[in-house]
């Protein structure tokens, strides 16, 4: 009797704290913690030396961090990932990275052979940092579906999705996005989870521009939006404009974009120094901002939550972090969330909007 009575609390509780923001507000109403390099497996001891050695000029303190399955984020309550996107069009560029044969590992890498597929992959830095829960953009697709309809009505769920094609410092050269190769990426989304996306053109509504829509308020309800993914494209250069091109207000992508306040496009920017001061104002006027808490591990090992006080108190909608539980590599209490212990909660600057 008392265990029935325990899990009826504990299953009340996680009810009550999933399902304690109005269905009325909009979207950019939240704000929410995620977690940067959400796929990211920490890179062995011995590889890790052995690559520091090899390049003195920087330092792989910042890389000391790792992650549990996306699945177990979210079922913490983490309703913000960061996914990193190569491409590899003939499959197999990636099956075997150069890291493997500078320190022995007794860990499998690829055991079933995802690697030597078409398609996009999924991991931090070629031949160096590969380690990942999630080989394939698909198979990562694939889980976040398979959470979200056992989760049918989870707040919804932001992702940054950044394309990579920086060549390997140990030779192996990268494929370099294209137009094309954008639409790919769009078509593997569409295909993974379909009417679960909230798109631009979904935002855009009957406004001329996305931006007009977003500044008028237009972002979905929490109710319409229950069950949904939000992509943003990591890239604030070339690649972000190889996204856009011939996409006028995202006409038909699949991702929102980081680009400038006052573009067609302006609907979702980055501002990773929490403690920008513009980034109030333009959360009052209507964009989502994703913005971070600690980055490099610098702020774990320094026990340091300035900029995560910071990121709070702007109301930027997405907060991310790779500390929502404390260090495995250093003695640091560190520990990202809010302080109830979760991590979705009205926005403290727009609410009332």
């Amino acid at each position: 009797m008392k265990r029935i009575l325990f899990t009826f609390f504990i299953t009340t509780a996680i009810t009550c704290t999933s399902t304690a923001q109005s269905d009325d507000l909009k979207i950019n109403q939240l704000q929410v913690i995620g977690s940067h390099n959400s796929y990211r497996q920490a890179i062995e001891t011995d590889l890790h030396n052995v690559i520091q050695a090899k390049d003195t000029s920087r330092s792989l303190k910042g890389l000391q961090y790792t992650h549990i399955s996306i699945t177990d984020q979210l079922n913490k309550g983490l309703r913000n990932l960061e996914i990193d996107v190569q491409a590899d069009s003939q499959g197999g560029k990636y099956r075997h990275p150069k890291g493997l044969d500078l320190a022995k590992s007794e860990k499998a890498y690829d055991p079933n052979g995802e690697m030597k597929k078409p398609g996009f992959k999924v991991f931090h830095m070629i031949d160096i940092d590969f380690r990942t829960s999630c080989y394939t953009l698909q198979n990562c697709l694939a889980e976040l579906k398979k959470w979200s309809d056992t989760n049918p009505d989870h707040v919804p769920v932001f992702i940054t999705l950044e394309p990579k094609d920086d060549d390997s410092f140990l030779g192996t050269k990268a494929e370099k996005f294209t137009p094309e190769l954008f639409d790919a990426l769009d078509k593997e989304l569409r295909k993974g989870l379909g009417n679960k996306l909230i798109t631009p053109d979904m935002v855009r509504g009957k406004y001329k521009t996305l931006e007009e829509a977003v500044v008028n308020n237009n972002w979905p309800t929490l109710k319409k939006a229950r069950g949904k993914f939000l992509f943003i494209l990591d890239n604030n250069g070339t690649k972000r404009d190889l996204y856009a091109l011939n996409h006028p207000s995202l006409k038909g992508r699949a991702v929102f974009i980081n680009t400038d306040p006052g573009k067609p496009e302006a609907a979702t920017l980055f501002r990773n120094n929490s403690e920008d001061p513009s980034i109030t104002d333009l959360v009052k006027k209507g964009y989502i901002i994703r913005t971070r808490a600690d980055a490099d591990t610098k702020e774990a090992r320094a026990n340091d939550y300035t900029h995560f006080n910071a990121a709070k108190a702007s109301g930027a909608q997405i907060i991310t972090t790779d500390y929502y539980l404390p260090s495995t590599f250093f003695d640091s209490s560190y520990q990202i969330k809010y302080d109830d212990g979760s991590y979705v909660r009205a926005n403290p600057v727009n609410e009332g909007k």
